[in-house]
């Protein structure tokens, strides 16, 4: 089948300018995938992805967030979301991004899928919109920090205060993710927790758009966010029947070795939601679909969205 690239810009609320890109087949979709992608990186690296749910008939959308990609470079700055509420302006760019789908493809079932920071902004839109979503799907999400999310919102105000909103922060990109690659004897780079293929990660690390240190101001929202998406008031807002599937590296530091994933599992569930299919990939670090197993990845996330949309239809 054959696969179509369009790229366009969406302009939001405040005149910011959202780069948005679409994967299209010929004919009409059985249904939409939007993609909500992790920190310092960009949609385009979901291309392969992309062009294989083409080929099943699935349409795919994404676009760069505020502060990455090519959104990131026309705004002059990487790393940064906004001055105020930073967190839950991605969030409403991203429901944005739907609306624009549903113009369009306002009959076709729309899955939302959120890979890292993209799950935490995928499941802050869960609690903030209802816009008839078919299904959900989480990749590489974490549980409550907790004390140490506390701590590191402190440390990110301080830096706020010291540097500016607008300036790198080495410092809480170590405390982030300077422990990550502790659990992986021999690692070659500080990107080897992302993936077990070594090719893959030095296409991280070769790409302008991946791997940047982001700003004091961007860490403080992430912090911020991560309390919402964990806080229960929140979560009560969340549509009970809505299915999800949630999956990650059972090595990934990012979820704590699938305990903080676990985490999110059991939470819902207290609150509920309880139409959730998970699976821990053995020895997959955090990027499972750039993982040495990602067509089973592939092959598992298409199987799920094809039983939501064989329900769909009975």
């Amino acid at each position: 089948m054959t696969c179509n690239l369009e790229q366009s810009w969406l302009k939001m609320d405040d005149g910011t300018d959202i780069f948005v890109r679409s994967w299209k087949g010929e004919g009409k979709p059985k249904a939409i995938l939007q993609i909500l992608h992790g920190m310092a990186e960009h949609i385009g690296r979901y291309e392969p992805f992309a062009k294989f749910l083409v080929e099943k008939g699935i349409w795919v959308y994404g676009h760069d967030h505020r502060g990455h990609g090519e959104t990131g470079k026309k705004a002059g700055l990487f790393g940064f979301f906004a001055e105020e509420n930073g967190f839950d302006k991605v969030t409403a760019d991203s429901y944005n991004v739907t609306l624009h789908i549903k113009k369009e493809f306002a009959d076709v079932p729309l899955f939302l899928f959120g890979h890292s920071m993209g799950s935490f902004i995928a499941r802050r839109y869960i609690q903030k919109y209802r816009n008839g979503l078919a299904g959900v799907i989480l990749s590489g999400t974490t549980g409550n920090p907790g004390l140490l999310g506390k701590v590191g919102k402190w440390l990110a105000k301080r830096e706020m205060k010291k540097l500016g909103k607008r300036t790198p922060s080495p410092l809480m990109d170590k405390l982030i993710f300077g422990s990550y690659n502790k659990g992986f004897e021999a690692a070659k780079n500080k990107f080897a927790w992302l993936s077990r293929d070594e090719e893959e990660v030095e296409k991280y690390i070769q790409d302008p758009y991946c791997g940047f240190v982001c700003t004091s101001g961007f860490f403080y929202d992430l912090l911020s966010g991560l309390e919402k998406i964990h806080d229960a008031k929140e979560i009560r807002n969340i549509q009970k029947d809505l299915p999800f599937f949630i999956f990650s590296g059972d090595r990934d530091p990012v979820g704590a070795y699938s305990i903080g994933v676990k985490k999110v599992i059991e939470q819902y569930k207290k609150h509920g939601i309880n139409n959730i299919t998970s699976v821990f990939y053995r020895d997959g670090r955090h990027e499972m679909l750039n993982e040495i197993n990602r067509n089973i990845v592939f092959l598992d996330i298409w199987t799920w969205i094809d039983k939501q949309l064989s329900a769909i239809k009975r």
